[in-house]
């Protein structure tokens, strides 16, 4: 079986909530990581293979693909494809487990995981509470 590396890793500073990066578009604070990775490891952004990011809570400037959005965000290849999972507290981990697995079955040879999320501007929960104005008083109903 093959084996699975994490060659670098690159984060954000950590921000106060309504602090100097509370204002940043979650798809801009991302695509800042992903230019700094390709830049310190000087691979070649066309053979990354997917973006697998971690997001609690898609809705807003976070909605949709966000791991694909900060992968454009950052001018980066449009043929790359991109994935967001949302497992909670454990979305992130499992962006990396995900990128592991893919290489280790010999699907994947180059994955980009990590986790993006701006809680100033969706506060944790709000994917669960949002839907209250549609009738929709708790996350079961």
């Amino acid at each position: 079986m093959a084996e699975a590396y994490i060659i670098d890793a690159v984060r954000t500073p950590v921000g106060r909530r309504r602090g100097g990066l509370s204002q940043v578009h979650p798809a801009d604070l991302g695509a800042h990581v992903l230019k700094e990775l390709v830049a310190r490891t000087k691979i070649d952004p066309a053979a990354v293979e997917d973006v697998v990011f971690g997001c609690v809570d898609t809705i807003g400037p976070q909605a949709g693909d966000i791991a694909r959005t900060c992968w454009l965000a950052a001018g980066l290849p449009e043929e790359i494809p991109g994935t967001t999972i949302d497992r909670q507290c454990g979305s992130s981990q499992q962006a990396v487990h995900f990128a592991a697995q893919g290489v280790m079955s010999g699907t994947q040879d180059l994955v980009i995981a990590g986790g993006v999320q701006n809680m100033s501007q969706i506060p944790i929960a709000s994917a669960m509470t949002c839907a209250a104005q549609l009738g929709f008083t708790d996350p079961f109903s």
